[in-house]
């Protein structure tokens, strides 16, 4: 198959794409990397009569870190985060991610922002940006505005983007010093869609009690899901027993669906033991006893 017709803008700004987001509608999509759009014109799932390639500007291709958060542009590939040195120090739980999502051919060519706005359900990224409470900036015809990732993804595919509106980068908090991670999956091969995976972060006192935990569902509805299970970790040692019971509330809070791959009833069955295992390995490198 190939694309249905269209007609190719190369916007030399994000203001100017967002004029052309606004002259054109629906009819307008933006390309970055390409990863989903083009499958899905190839296949003519989607039709847009107009293509933005936003993959000339510079100046939404950048990793920036200060005091209170992390800032990654819009356009930035997740090859180039993976080949560097010091993102892994600054952000261990997307860094660990990365080699999930895809094969190295694809993550040469996916963006961050691409990712984000496509918010497949079964993808990584918007599971650990909703584990870590980040944001999502979004600049339309009135100006910026921030959207938090508990407000930002929606159902199926929908976020709370506007026609006219792109995204121009994602943001971080900075990483606390006390503070684990972990991500879990399962897929039937490496590289392949998740099945099921989990994103969390557990960050702890001197004593080694909880003071705060998140873990982010993935594969398991329509929009990455943060459980409320997770919370019972805090004010605890996270010892087996605390472990074993915020499995079963995981397992008992999930309502997967059934699908062509697996049945809810595993779905939720392996919701748990991730979250068991995600969360007991977060605790261990909160607490300095694996790295």
């Amino acid at each position: 198959m190939k694309p249905a017709p269209f007609h190719l803008e190369t916007p030399q700004s994000l203001e100017e794409c967002v004029a052309l987001l606004a002259e054109h509608g629906d009819e307008a999509k933006i390309l970055a990397g390409g990863q989903s759009l083009v499958p899905l014109m190839n296949l003519r799932l989607a039709q847009p009569s107009v293509l933005l390639d936003i993959g000339g500007l510079k100046a939404l291709n950048f990793v920036e870190e200060n005091e209170q958060s992390f800032r990654i542009g819009a356009i930035t590939r997740l090859r180039d985060l993976e080949r560097d040195a010091n993102f892994a120090k600054s952000q261990p739980l997307l860094a660990e991610a990365l080699p999930h999502i895809g094969h190295t051919q694809i993550r040469n060519r996916t963006t961050v922002g691409g990712s984000i706005a496509h918010a497949d359900p079964a993808a990584e990224l918007p599971a650990v940006l909703l584990a870590c409470g980040g944001t999502v900036k979004a600049v339309g015809p009135n100006g910026e505005r921030k959207i938090s990732a508990d407000n930002f993804f929606h159902s199926y595919f929908s976020t709370d983007l506007e026609e006219d509106e792109a995204i121009a980068e994602i943001e971080l908090p900075r990483w606390k010093p006390a503070c684990g991670w972990s991500i879990q999956e399962i897929s039937r091969r490496h590289g392949d869609f998740a099945l099921i995976g989990i994103a969390c972060c557990v960050t702890c006192d001197d004593e080694g009690v909880v003071t705060d935990a998140n873990a982010a569902f993935f594969g398991v509805g329509e929009a990455p899901h943060l459980v409320e299970s997770a919370s019972s970790l805090v004010g605890t040692k996270a010892d087996d027993e605390t472990l074993h019971q915020v499995a079963e509330a995981t397992a008992a809070e999930l309502d997967p669906p059934t699908d062509i791959h697996v049945s809810a009833e595993y779905r939720k069955h392996v919701g748990g033991v991730l979250a068991r295992r995600a969360l007991s390995i977060a605790y261990q490198r909160a607490t300095g006893n694996i790295t």
